[in-house]
């Protein structure tokens, strides 16, 4: 059974073996990067296996008109399972219903998210980051 937990100190190493194994793109060789990522978001969820890290997501927000879900990725072998719907859901749950879920989809997640309840939004723009 799966157990969730709001906001709990993970260990870096965790969540970059989470990354890979989820197949999202993030820089996992560099912990020291992974640990200030998490340590500067306002909302963490994270998905247990018994001792076991095997989903997590990541918010930056204000709570009160927009959140920006940096990060969901869930290890492939417990992917289908509903993690990351209910991550995301819990991410909502804190939020409210004022306020906007917004995030930049990976190219090979862009059919998941219509199906969790995401519209495509076709008005946003980016400064991609150099590194």
């Amino acid at each position: 059974m799966i157990e969730y937990r709001d906001n709990q100190s993970l260990d870096p190493v965790d969540v970059a073996r989470v990354f890979e194994a989820s197949g999202i793109s993030r820089p996992t060789t560099d912990i020291p990067r992974i640990a200030r990522m998490f340590a500067n978001a306002n909302i963490v969820i994270s998905a247990w296996d018994g001792a076991r890290l095997v989903g997590v997501s990541r918010a930056l927000t204000d709570y009160s008109y927009c959140c920006y879900l940096s990060d969901l990725a869930v290890d492939v072998a417990y992917q289908k399972q509903g993690i990351g719907q209910a991550l995301i859901r819990r991410t909502q749950s804190i939020l409210g219903e004022e306020v906007s879920l917004i995030l930049m989809s990976a190219p090979g997640a862009m059919a998941y998210y219509p199906k969790v309840g995401f519209a495509l939004a076709d008005n946003a723009y980016v400064i991609r980051r150099k590194r």
